[in-house]
């Protein structure tokens, strides 16, 4: 894995594609492609966060490219609006793979408590990357839209203790496995009127978390179908507080 810093001008808005393209391959073999954002003028002896962003289905590929069509450009522009430099990973889900299995009904996971060799990779790459780039270890934030909430709330039943905050955009989890995660600061949002994944997804989790002691956020948007992450992150509010969010 190249370990190089690249230059992103933010004087303009960024274009996802000038993102560099990497590779990564794991020691049991999995390789993980994907693109990588890092701060404009890192100083040293300071560390940044890192955010993982999982895309949808509709964008897995080997391009290394078509993943990059949603979410990342404007996190990437919300967090130089309030002059947060950070790292960025989009990695890419290979074709006719999940991040996470949804069920039959798409309004949960089917194998939460089963291994995941593909999430466990994305883990495994972000703990390799770490030790060699300035990341803050209380400050990884893990955010997905589709598939990638699905994948999202996989991995908070995975690694809860190493995140620091979950943003996980029109997808479903286990309910069971809340207590597991229930201490993360959590953003969900969701359509209303979603015909691809229903709400019920979400509103699962949010009272699964509730029932167990957790105090999660959830945004709902009135008669929006599928595509609730561009209004989610276009939303200054919620760049603002992934950011403010760091381990204890």
């Amino acid at each position: 894995m190249r370990s190089i810093l690249l230059a992103l001008s933010l004087i303009t808005p960024l274009h996802a594609a000038d993102l560099s393209a990497e590779s990564w391959t794991s020691p049991s073999g999995a390789k993980v492609i994907y693109r990588l954002a890092v701060p404009e003028k890192p100083e040293a002896g300071k560390t940044y966060p890192l955010v993982l962003f999982l895309h949808g289905a509709g964008e897995r590929g080997t391009d290394n490219s078509s993943h990059l069509k949603h979410g990342v450009t404007p996190i990437l522009n919300g967090a130089e609006k309030i002059h947060e430099p950070c790292f960025l990973i989009a990695p890419q889900c290979p074709p006719n793979q999940w991040w996470a299995d949804p069920n039959e009904a798409k309004r949960g996971l089917k194998a939460a408590d089963q291994p995941n060799p593909t999430i466990e990779a994305l883990l495994a790459l972000v703990a390799d990357f770490s030790k060699s780039h300035p990341v803050d270890p209380k400050r990884f934030y893990v955010t997905g839209i589709s598939m990638g909430g699905f994948g999202t709330w996989d991995m908070l039943g995975r690694a809860p203790e190493k995140i620091a905050a979950a943003i996980p955009i029109c997808g479903g989890g286990d309910p069971k496995l809340a207590q597991k995660f229930k201490d993360v600061p959590i953003w969900a949002f969701h359509g209303e009127a979603d015909p691809v994944v229903p709400l019920a997804a979400t509103t699962d989790m949010i009272d699964a978390l509730k029932k167990a002691g957790g105090s999660p956020k959830v945004t709902i948007y009135p008669g929006v179908e599928h595509e609730s992450w561009k209004p989610a992150y276009d939303d200054p509010a919620l760049i603002r507080w992934m950011f403010d969010q760091k381990k204890k």
